[in-house]
């Protein structure tokens, strides 16, 4: 069987350096009473590996919306020698509706074509927060603000370029986006949850049954919030979410090309 993270490898080094950075979140979110947990592919880790899933390159964190403005808050005024908090506030090229909390220095991975442009680009956490609105409306906002801000990476005069993005960061959240939500808020039946609109994940669904309250579960040695109903919302994401992967999705989940070339020898 492959090995896909030894001991020494360019992502095993990566891993540790982002359970680094994920306890010193989990300390600024427990300082300022904010709920959150482990979701995603750090979740299905804790759950499945009790750790890392061996060919993850990042780690994902999930709040509810109230929780997510009020850290935003807190993380955007912070004063760190170490980490900084990456959103459309604090960098003018960054893209995304949620936020990365991450180092400063040491990255680890060659940038992709978006991230070269970023002020920081060390490991770290990527900050998700789930709102109340339906499939349709998650997957009309990915359209409309996907679509745009995509060609904009493309645009190589800097001063050009920033201002393209804001423009469209602009027309989606004070004008699209707001009506979208006022959709999925009045069309939504059934409670359900959804990654933040604009945020590109529209498939998977939640429940806040499903969430709260809270349990613990071992990551990397630590224990770390996770929902309580860890099974029904690993079930909601991925179907039968103890079933390894084959190869080939493997390959589809590295984000990084650093790690392909290392894992696979390839770019």
């Amino acid at each position: 069987m492959r090995e896909y993270n030894p001991e020494g490898s360019t992502l095993r080094k990566a891993q540790k350096e982002m359970v680094q950075v994920l306890g010193a979140f989990a300390e600024i979110c427990e300082q300022h009473d904010i709920k959150w947990w482990l979701c995603s592919g750090t979740l299905l880790g804790a759950a499945r590996h009790k750790g890392f899933i061996p060919w993850d390159d990042d780690v994902d964190v999930s709040m509810l919306k109230e929780d997510f403005k009020r850290l935003e808050k807190v993380l955007e005024d912070m004063d760190s020698d170490v980490y900084f908090y990456q959103s459309m506030k604090t960098d003018p090229e960054y893209v995304n509706v949620f936020g990365k909390f991450r180092k400063k220095q040491n990255p680890v991975f060659s940038p992709e074509q978006r991230s070269k442009y970023y002020k920081y680009q060390g490991v770290g956490v990527d900050v998700f927060c789930i709102e109340k609105t339906t499939r349709f409306a998650s997957h009309m906002a990915k359209f409309l603000y996907g679509n745009m801000q995509h060609p904009t990476q493309y645009i190589k005069n800097r001063f050009l370029r920033r201002f393209c993005v804001k423009l469209v960061q602009i027309l989606n959240l004070y004008l699209l986006i707001p009506i979208v939500r006022l959709i999925g808020i009045v069309t939504n039946r059934n409670n359900e949850y959804r990654i933040c609109l604009g945020g590109g994940f529209y498939k998977s669904k939640f429940f806040l049954k499903d969430i709260f309250p809270l349990s613990k579960m071992e990551f990397e040695g630590i224990e770390f919030p996770v929902p309580g109903n860890t099974d029904a919302y690993l079930a909601n994401i991925y179907g039968d979410w103890r079933k390894l992967p084959t190869e080939e999705q493997i390959r589809r989940a590295i984000h990084y090309p650093v790690y392909l070339k290392e894992i696979f020898g390839e770019e």
